[in-house]
């Protein structure tokens, strides 16, 4: 793993593109950590400002009621879905077995290597990291009838249990977190942006374009937002971006952290040269 990690950070680093861009980033504190030192290697300011929060859900009860079950599928669509079912095995006891002899699906590399750091290896993977490519690579596997567990946010988009149901799987869809606004560092972020520091706003799900937005007046975010790079870390993201009236001009064809950073570097390398 650590050569691939190295190799990923030359690729991006090369030359410091990024040398006196600032970057802000909205992603919750707890996982901005690589997606900033991949930017800040590349020689990027980085300007952390989490517009959400990871919490517990308001009840552990459902999940774990759900982690004493037997379930033929687990399906992982987030790596903070794969965290807090583990604190929950943890904390319980209960759960471990049923998810060594169930099959495993996880929506993208980043929620497989989650499950893989735990001991558990996924199955399924799609190679477009969406939940409609996740249902799609599901659909000829799971049989009707088979009991599945999808532990995810309490408040999610509800295609993947639509999908599931409609193949007679048995859905139990459960709360293992839940994203709250952070609104906490709003008056510095306003400033930020007015006084133009910013070069790149990056979004890293829906709930974080969601949360930024919620921070500003409608009539005031396209004049702060005015001359700033707009980068979503996928089609879905970039979807919510645009119904909020952004125009995101970067969005990387591989939808992960490490594709996100080498597509601002690739947007602003021409630049350079």
């Amino acid at each position: 793993m650590r050569v691939v990690a190295d190799q990923v950070v030359t690729e991006v680093t090369a030359g410091k593109p990024l040398t006196g861009r600032v970057v802000l980033v909205t992603r919750a504190r707890e996982q901005a950590g690589a997606f900033a030192e991949l930017l800040e290697a590349a020689g990027a300011r980085v300007l952390l400002v989490p517009t959400i929060a990871i919490e517990p859900p308001d009840s552990w009860a459902p999940l774990d009621a759900a982690l004493g079950g037997e379930f033929a599928w687990a399906i992982f669509t987030s790596v903070n879905g794969v965290a807090m079912v583990r604190r929950r095995v943890d904390a319980t006891g209960q759960g471990r077995a049923m998810l060594e002899r169930a099959r495993l699906a996880a929506i993208g590399p980043a929620t497989a290597a989650a499950l893989a750091d735990w001991g558990l290896t996924p199955e399924v993977v799609p190679d477009e990291y969406v939940a409609e490519a996740l249902a799609a690579r599901l659909r000829p596997l799971i049989q009707p009838g088979e009991r599945v567990l999808l532990p995810r946010a309490a408040e999610t988009r509800d295609l993947l249990v639509r999908e599931l149901a409609a193949l007679g799987a048995a859905v139990t869809e459960v709360p293992a977190y839940r994203t709250r606004p952070a609104t906490e560092q709003a008056p510095g972020l306003r400033e930020a942006l007015s006084e133009g520091r910013v070069d790149v706003v990056t979004f890293t799900s829906s709930s974080t374009v969601r949360s930024f937005c919620a921070l500003f007046g409608a009539a005031e975010l396209p004049r702060l937002m005015a001359g700033i790079t707009v980068a979503c870390i996928g089609p879905i993201t970039r979807a919510t971006a645009q119904g909020r009236g952004l125009v995101p001009r970067i969005v990387p064809t591989d939808y992960t952290i490490p594709g996100l950073a080498r597509a601002i570097v690739a947007h602003f390398e021409p630049a350079r040269s």
